[in-house]
């Protein structure tokens, strides 16, 4: 298999944890996911979505539908931005701009999705980063709205997507130029070297966050932001703490990440995001 990255890239993956790709996807490939986002979106009925709207927030997660959640394992399904709603519980804007993210089997249920997830160059880039046996195991694309779009707070991806030893690896694909007025992500270039502060794990019917570690989340000059044109990839290590902040402009900010783990490590049954077993994680074949 070719490689994608050269001995300096290598390095600055080890020492950072993040790699910054501009231009991976071509302009067509990226207008291609942003018009089947919006379709989807359109044809999305929230009225017969049963157990009523599922909003997403990070600032709060017990806000998140947990059913709707656990569902959307293996589904293409909407979630709502948590300041969609006015007091009353309606829509306080039109659908197509209340919508925080669609998740999370996109690569899985939509060929549009799908056959961006499987580019050959994808699988040369995990290998070249050290995954043996890439898994394809949640994929998400977040619009980040103009002025509703919420804060993502720090995190590490591995509280979320738990595998032993540790193995995920985020790519996260701007589909629009991503800035410091419209919530680009941040980054603690280097932090992956340091614990994994929590886990969102399974408990009895429910999901809660337990703590780990309790390493304050970096801060200052230890914290860089993210500008990026649409095209750009980001790959990061999935111990790499790294956060948004909320998007106040006119502009909006999409984005479409995917999630790869290592088949040769365990899948935690504590994990939220369990597949069924005849419908298992596949990898970019």
């Amino acid at each position: 298999m070719p490689t994608l990255i050269d001995n300096e890239q290598r390095a600055a993956w080890r020492r950072d944890g993040v790699l910054v790709l501009p231009g991976f996807a071509s302009v067509d490939a990226v207008e291609a996911l942003k018009t089947r986002a919006r379709a989807i979106v359109d044809a999305f009925d929230p009225a017969a979505d049963g157990g009523g709207p599922a909003v997403f927030s990070s600032r709060d997660r017990a806000r998140l539908a947990e059913q709707a959640l656990a569902a959307s394992a293996d589904q293409v399904r909407c979630f709502f931005e948590e300041e969609a709603f006015d007091a009353d519980g309606r829509l306080a804007v039109p659908k197509a701009q209340a919508i925080n993210k669609i998740g999370h089997a996109l690569h899985d249920r939509d060929p549009v999705f799908g056959r961006f997830s499987r580019d050959p160059r994808l699988a040369a880039l995990v290998a070249d980063l050290g995954v043996a046996e890439p898994l394809l195991v949640q994929s998400m694309l977040i619009f980040k709205q103009p002025r509703i779009g919420g804060e993502v707070v720090w995190h590490q991806d591995a509280s979320f997507l738990i595998t032993d030893p540790p193995s995920v690896i985020g790519l996260w694909f701007a589909l629009e130029d991503a800035t410091l007025d419209n919530g680009c992500l941040w980054v603690a270039p280097g932090g992956h070297r340091g614990p994994l502060r929590e886990r969102y794990v399974q408990q009895g019917e429910g999901f809660v966050t337990e703590t780990l570690d309790a390493t304050p989340w970096p801060s200052g000059d230890a914290t860089r932001p993210l500008e990026v044109a649409a095209g750009t990839l980001v790959a990061f290590d999935g111990q790499l703490p790294h956060a948004s902040a909320p998007n106040r402009s006119a502009v909006s900010r999409m984005a479409y990440t995917l999630h790869v783990v290592d088949g040769r490590a365990a899948w935690s049954p504590l994990n939220w995001l369990q597949r069924r077993a005849d419908d298992p994680a596949r990898g970019f074949g």
